[in-house]
């Protein structure tokens, strides 16, 4: 075992303090310490978006930023994204276009799409496709995923 450091950050709204060697990703952190199994890994090369986080309110591949790097900082996951009473307009809107089948990629389109709702909840289907470009899935194709985040905007509307 190699030399660790503590750092110490927010995750979902809770301060978390976790003991890692420098070189661990936060995707591994997230996955390993934390045990919030919702942050996939997939390329490990931050090409395919399945890692997909927020950092302060930010889209971060986690597979690419240190845990080290997280240290204050206030980083949200797909489960911190979720209702515990029913599942997010987002979620639903997901649901209802057929926008995910094995649902590898699902996390990290989520997470993509509520960063660009966030910010821009009157985009349209170009600049959906634009931000969401980063993201891949193997199963679906893309027609449904923008599909579904378009028709969830209005949730986003101030």
């Amino acid at each position: 075992m190699g030399w660790r450091m503590t750092t110490k950050f927010e995750v979902n709204g809770k301060p978390v303090s976790v003991n890692v060697e420098p070189r661990m990703t936060l995707a591994d952190c997230l996955r390993h310490e934390l045990r919030l199994t919702g942050t996939h890994v997939g390329c490990e090369h931050g090409v395919c978006g399945a890692c997909t986080v927020l950092v302060d309110g930010e889209a971060v591949r986690a597979c690419l930023m240190l845990a080290v790097q997280a240290e204050g900082a206030k980083v949200v996951t797909v489960e911190g994204l979720s209702n515990d009473a029913d599942l997010t307009p987002l979620q639903k809107s997901f649901r209802k276009h057929h926008a995910l089948q094995c649902g590898f990629c699902t996390p990290g389109f989520i997470t993509t799409a509520h960063a660009l709702l966030t910010e821009e909840p009157d985009c349209d289907a170009d600049r959906v496709r634009e931000v969401l470009s980063g993201n891949i899935c193997r199963c679906t194709g893309y027609i449904g995923i923008v599909e579904a985040v378009l028709d969830a905007r209005a949730a986003y509307k101030k």
